[in-house]
């Protein structure tokens, strides 16, 4: 079965995917009508035509929510890219995150290669509910109170995901189950409503943190004792901030030398 398990407050999530009707879009109230959750994707042309990486991308968010969000790289900076560009790219990243059996991945593809129109809502419910849960990461982060459409909008993502959802045993309790015959969308995008609504619920979120890299912009719950994790991965943007603070110094150095 696809799924794994991490640190608390995880649940032990599996499921079993296959499609049918997508999630409803997520309608938010705001003034005198309904707006929607913004799915932000700005890339430069260097961006736009370099491949996704959606299928080999560190997952070091420590929660599938977080992995989910990282989903886009570069945030705010020049090099910004979004590596869910396609339906395609998202079922290669589910596949990466262990969301899927080989037999369901298999399935879907096969299903979304017959159904564009079901790729499209997939892609477009996809994109809206990362956003939302990195909208949620990013207040958590930086010690605000989420705003409540974002709030409502993985409310609304959860809500429509467990509807499809089967409660059954699993080893020694009970896990959500997305069965193939009830909806490609739920299965895929149920268990990661489940784990960012779960971390909300029932997390110390002063554990929510963005990598301190520049313009990196990724989420990760710090499991840390201590909680002093800084950095997505340290090999990566905690070596990038050391070299920038040495030739900092360097520069400062010989400038005093002059």
């Amino acid at each position: 079965m696809g799924g794994r398990a991490r640190s608390a407050p995880r649940l032990f999530l599996r499921n079993i995917v296959e499609a049918r009707s997508p999630l409803p879009t997520l309608p938010l109230k705001g003034g005198g009508g309904q707006s929607r959750v913004a799915v932000a994707s700005p890339m430069n042309a260097i961006a736009a035509e370099a491949p996704s990486r959606a299928g080999v991308l560190p997952l070091v968010g420590s929660e599938l929510a977080f992995d989910f969000t990282n989903t886009s790289s570069g945030r705010g900076g020049p090099r910004h890219m979004d590596h869910l560009r396609t339906p395609e790219h998202l079922l290669s990243w589910a596949r990466h995150a262990k969301l899927l059996t080989p037999r369901d991945g298999r399935y879907i593809e096969k299903r979304l290669a017959a159904d564009a129109a079901l790729g499209a809502a997939l892609l477009e419910r996809a994109l809206a509910l990362r956003e939302a849960i990195y909208a949620i990461g990013i207040a958590c982060a930086r010690g605000r109170r989420p705003r409540p459409e974002h709030v409502d909008a993985l409310a609304h993502v959860h809500a429509g995901c467990i509807d499809k959802a089967r409660l059954s045993p699993c080893e020694a309790n009970f896990a959500w189950v997305w069965r193939p015959e009830d909806g490609i969308i739920e299965a895929i995008l149920g268990p990661i409503a489940l784990s960012a609504l779960t971390t909300l619920s029932q997390a110390d979120l002063t554990r929510i943190k963005q990598c301190g890299g520049e313009h990196c912009g990724w989420l990760f719950f710090d499991t840390t004792k201590n909680k002093r994790r800084r950095w997505c991965e340290m090999e990566v943007c905690g070596n990038r901030a050391k070299q920038k603070a040495h030739r900092a110094r360097a520069l400062r150095a010989r400038g005093r030398g002059r």
